[in-house]
C-alpha cells in the first residue's frame, strides 16, 4: 500500500468515525489510525491490514440478514451498522405496509452487545413511525419467530449470530402480517426482498444522523414465553411415555431456561443440565466453537451422561434453533447425524393416526430418505433449496428439516427451525421406544431395512479468501470426476441454472450409476465450501454389513471429491 492509498484509507476511516454514535468504536478507530500512522514498522503493518479489512467494504445484507465479527468499521457488526440496517428495514416496511404503522417484534440473545443492538433497533423503528415491540429479555430465536405470528406483526428482527464464533454477532429478519401474506408468512426473508432492503439501507444517512427515539417502544411481557411453550407443546402426544433420563446442554446460549420449562410442562422427569454450560455466557468459555456439530462441543454433556447412565443427550446451539441428539451405543455414545434425526422425526410424525393431508419437506442437501418415508405413509414430500427461509414456505407444511440440525415440527407456531420443540418430540419418541425395550438406533435400523440404508457425510473447506471457493468450483466444473467410488457419474448438474423446478443457487450436483449423490456448494453464513455425500445400500439382510459397506463407499467418495477440488 503506497502513501496515497494509505491516506485514502485513513480518510475513509476518519469519516466513518465521525459518523459513529458509539464512543467505544470511535476510540477503536482512533487507536488503529494512530498505529497506522506511527511510523513504527513493527506495528503499523499489522494495524494497516486490520484497518484495510474493516474498511474494504460493508457487511452485505442478504437473506441471512447481517452476520460478522464485532468491531469498528462498516465491515464489522457495531451500532453504526445496526442503526443504518434498522433504518433501511423501517423504510422498506413503510413502503410495503400500506395502511397503519408497521409493527415489528425485536428479540435478542446474550451475545456481546445483542441487547444494545436490539434497543437501538427499537429506537430507530419508533422514530421512523413503526410500532416496535421488544421481547422481555435474552430468548431463543424460535420465541421471536413465534411472537411474530402470535402478535400478527409485520416483521421480526432477531439479534443473534446463532452458532458462530464468540467474536461474532448478527441480525436476522422475518416478514409476516401485512408485509408477507404468502404461505411462508413468518419466515425469514427470501430474494428479492433482501435486495430491496439492502437498497434502502444503502440510501440511509450516516448513522449519527439517523433519527432515534428515546423511548416509546412496547415491552412485551413474559407471558409470550408461556404462550410459546403451550403452543409448541401441543406437538406432543397426550399420555405418551415420559420415563427417560436426559442430559441437556444449552452450550452457554439462551435456550436453557426455556427448554427446562418446556420439558417440565410436558411431564418429563427433571432434566440434568450441564452446569458448566447452563448459564448464557458471551465468551463461550468451555467450547472452542459453540456449534453442537463441532468436535468437542458435546464433551461435557457426554461425560455427564456416562456418569449417570443417562438415556439421551440433547444439545441446543446458542440461540436454540438447532437440536443435536446423542444416544448410548454399547460402552460409548454416538451423536446422531442431522439426517438421522430428521428421518426419525419424520417417521414418528407420519406414523401418527390422522386423516388430514400431510406435507413434509427437506432441503436439497439433506438425505433422500424422508421422501421414501413420506411415500410409504402416503404423504407429500417437497424438496427445497437450503435454509428454512425456503422450507417454511412450502404450502400446507406439517414438518420440515435440513441436515444441519434444523427441524420444524410445529410450523403452525414457529415458521422456522426450532431446537426446543424438536427436542421435546425426539425425547418423546425415545421414551416411547424405551417403554417397548427399544432405542432410537433400533428405529433407524427399521428404516434402513424398509427403505435401504441412507448413509450421509460431509466435509468442508474453510478459506481465508472467498475467491478460493469460486476457483474450486470452477476447477471441478471444468474437470468433473468421471467416477466416484468406482461408480460412473451419470449426471452432473449446475445448480445455479435451477434444477427440478427450484430457483438457481450456486453449487454442483453429481449422481452415480450406483445411486450415490454428491452436492458441492458455498456456505451461506461462513467462508466455507461444503460437500454433502450420500450413498444408499440395501440393508434387508444385514444392517451392520450395510453400514460397513456405506462407510467404505463414503470414504472413497470423499477422497475422489477432494482430488477433483484440488485439495
Amino acid at each position: 500500500m503506497d502513501e496515497t492509498e494509505l491516506a485514502g484509507l485513513v480518510d475513509r476511516a476518519t469519516h466513518w468515525r465521525d459518523a459513529d454514535p458509539d464512543p467505544r468504536t470511535r476510540l477503536e478507530v482512533d487507536r488503529l489510525i494512530e498505529l497506522v500512522t506511527s511510523g513504527d514498522s513493527t506495528v503499523s503493518g499489522t494495524a494497516r491490514d486490520d484497518l484495510a479489512q474493516r474498511f474494504s467494504g460493508s457487511l452485505q445484507f442478504g437473506t441471512a440478514g447481517l452476520r460478522g465479527a464485532l468491531g469498528a468499521g462498516p465491515n464489522r457488526m457495531n451500532r453504526a451498522v445496526v442503526i443504518r440496517a434498522a433504518a433501511g428495514i423501517a423504510a422498506y416496511l413503510n413502503q410495503v405496509v400500506r395502511s397503519g404503522a408497521p409493527r415489528v417484534v425485536v428479540g435478542y440473545d446474550a451475545r456481546t452487545d445483542s441487547d444494545t443492538f436490539a434497543r437501538d433497533t427499537c429506537a430507530v423503528l419508533t422514530a421512523a413511525g413503526c410500532v416496535a415491540q421488544l421481547l422481555p429479555g435474552p430468548l431463543p430465536t424460535p420465541v421471536l419467530a413465534f411472537a411474530l405470528r402470535r402478535l400478527e406483526a409485520d416483521a421480526g428482527i432477531m439479534v443473534t449470530a446463532s452458532h458462530n464464533p464468540p467474536q461474532d454477532n448478527g441480525y436476522k429478519v422475518y416478514l409476516g402480517g401485512r408485509a408477507d401474506s404468502s404461505p411462508g408468512s413468518g419466515a425469514q426473508i427470501v430474494p428479492p426482498t433482501d435486495d430491496l432492503i439492502a437498497h434502502q439501507i444503502a440510501a440511509v444517512l450516516p448513522a449519527i444522523d439517523v433519527p432515534m427515539a428515546l423511548d416509546g417502544w412496547e415491552h412485551i411481557g413474559p407471558e409470550i414465553v408461556d404462550e410459546y411453550l403451550s403452543s409448541v407443546g401441543s406437538v406432543l402426544t397426550p399420555g405418551a411415555a415420559r420415563d427417560i433420563d436426559i442430559v441437556l446442554t444449552p452450550l452457554h446460549g439462551v435456550g436453557g431456561d426455556t427448554a427446562v420449562r418446556a420439558f417440565a410442562q410436558a411431564g418429563f422427569p427433571e432434566l440434568h443440565v450441564v452446569a458448566e454450560q447452563a448459564a448464557p455466557d458471551a465468551a463461550f468459555p468451555t467450547v472452542s466453537f459453540p456449534n453442537p456439530e463441532e468436535p468437542g462441543a458435546l464433551d461435557l454433556a457426554l461425560a455427564a451422561a456416562r456418569r449417570r447412565s443417562a438415556h439421551l443427550v440433547i444439545a441446543n446451539d446458542p440461540d436454540a434453533d438447532r437440536c443435536a441428539v446423542a444416544v448410548p451405543l454399547e460402552a460409548d455414545w454416538r451423536m446422531l447425524r442431522g439426517d438421522e434425526v430428521g428421518a426419525l422425526l419424520g417417521e414418528y410424525l407420519l406414523s401418527r393416526k390422522g386423516d388430514k393431508p400431510r406435507t413434509v419437506a427437506s432441503s436439497i442437501v439433506s438425505s433422500q430418505l424422508l421422501a421414501q418415508i413420506a411415500l410409504a405413509h402416503g404423504a407429500r414430500h417437497c424438496e427445497t433449496l437450503t435454509g428454512f427461509k425456503w422450507l417454511a414456505r412450502v404450502p400446507e407444511l406439517t414438518y420440515a428439516y435440513e441436515e444441519a440440525l434444523g427441524y420444524c415440527v410445529a410450523p403452525g407456531a414457529v415458521r422456522d427451525k426450532d431446537g426446543i420443540s424438536a427436542a421435546l418430540l425426539i425425547a418423546e419418541y425415545a421414551a416411547e421406544l424405551r417403554s417397548q425395550g427399544r432405542t432410537l438406533l433400533d428405529a433407524l435400523d427399521d428404516l434402513a431395512k424398509r427403505h435401504g440404508l441412507h448413509a450421509t457425510d460431509q466435509f468442508s473447506v474453510r478459506v481465508e479468501d472467498l475467491s478460493e471457493i469460486a476457483q474450486m468450483l470452477e476447477r471441478i466444473a471444468q474437470r468433473p470426476p468421471a467416477t466416484l467410488a468406482g461408480s460412473v457419474v451419470k449426471s452432473a448438474e449446475d445448480l445455479s441454472a435451477g434444477v427440478d423446478g427450484l430457483p438457481g443457487t450456486p453449487g454442483l450436483r453429481y449422481r452415480t450409476a450406483d445411486g450415490d449423490r454428491v452436492i458441492i456448494r458455498p456456505s451461506g453464513t461462513e467462508p466455507k465450501l461444503k460437500c454433502y455425500l450420500e450413498v444408499v445400500v440395501p440393508a434387508a439382510d444385514s444392517v451392520p454389513a450395510a453400514r460397513l459397506a456405506a462407510a467404505q463407499r463414503l470414504a472413497r467418495i470423499t477422497t475422489d471429491v477432494q482430488q477433483a477440488l484440488g485439495i
